[in-house]
């Protein structure tokens, strides 16, 4: 199997703010990798698929909340590689479908339902094996794709900047992502993660864990912010959807209020608060994720 990553925009923007700063402002447009493998989660995946052919596995099996991108993803992905996937969801059935369960059943995954009770035991080897019986052998990616082949191909979106930078910035979930960027980074630069959950400091750990597979977890050339996750994770308020409102009419360039809407909120924050130095030049990484727009507006929450 052959994948090659994409090549995608970095795109500068501009706005008064940067320019009283003497800050240069750069997205890259990571949105923009895959109709429907979108941003960070085609990377995290590609050595996964890679892998789980190596080994002469034709399933994938993996786990995530009812309005995950990486289930989304992983659907999408199966599908266009020519792999079956299994996707154990969190929480009871609801019917109908909601719109990101809905895309991955048409793009022929499985749906599992497992109880919440029991997904806080996901890895637990009684219950992989009961997913084996059922549905046979499968090659096992972790909830949000974050494992040392992810940031593998995480680390790859460093090499597709194409302008001198100070500091490279993402939204964090698992700490997947900026353990991939740091790892592409290799003490080059500074790299900055935003917690979009309450309670983040956890990140540290996962990160130098990740780091360890390839002998770098004394990298310390990053620091995740933990101020602006808006109450935890999938919690948004009016601010940040005005923000992010506001953010696509200036720009033309659509973002989410769960992760690169915090993100680019704490970086305006920061920015004002003159956290960077005059005459930094700021990448961030726009790591995709709008496929959970129609949920949030299904629930209403935007």
């Amino acid at each position: 199997m052959i994948i090659e990553s994409p090549i995608t925009p970095l795109t500068e923007i501009f706005n008064p703010l940067f320019e009283q700063k003497q800050i240069k402002f750069f997205i890259k447009r990571e949105d923009l990798t895959d109709e429907f493998i979108s941003g960070n989660k085609f990377y995290k995946l590609k050595y996964n698929l890679i892998e789980a052919e190596k080994l002469g596995l034709n399933a994938l099996l993996t786990f995530g909340g009812a309005y995950s991108n990486h289930i989304h993803a992983t659907a999408a992905a199966g599908k266009k590689y020519g792999l079956k996937t299994i996707g154990v969801i969190r929480g009871e059935e609801h019917l109908p479908l909601n719109p990101t369960l809905s895309s991955a059943q048409e793009n022929g995954m499985i749906i599992e339902y497992i109880d919440r009770k029991s997904y806080r035991s996901k890895y637990d080897e009684g219950l992989i094996q009961t997913l084996k019986e059922k549905f046979g052998d499968f090659y096992l990616i972790p909830e949000g794709g974050s494992n040392h082949l992810a940031i593998k191909g995480c680390a790859e979106i460093i090499s597709g900047i194409t302008t001198d930078f100070n500091f490279v910035c993402s939204a964090c979930g698992t700490g997947g992502t900026l353990a991939g960027l740091i790892l592409g980074l290799d003490s080059k630069h500074f790299a900055l993660g935003f917690s979009v959950l309450r309670g983040g400091s956890f990140l540290y750990q996962n990160i130098r864990t990740l780091l360890s597979y390839y002998h770098k977890e004394n990298l310390n050339n990053f620091q995740i912010n933990l101020d602006y996750h808006f109450g935890g994770y999938a919690k948004t308020n009016a601010e940040l959807n005005n923000f992010c409102a506001g953010f696509y009419e200036q720009h033309n360039i659509q973002i989410e209020p769960i992760y690169t809407g915090k993100m680019f909120f704490g970086l305006y924050d920061l920015i004002r608060s003159n956290f960077f130095p005059p005459e930094s030049t700021i990448v961030a990484i726009h790591t995709g994720g709008l496929q959970g727009l129609q949920g949030l507006k299904q629930r209403k929450m935007i």
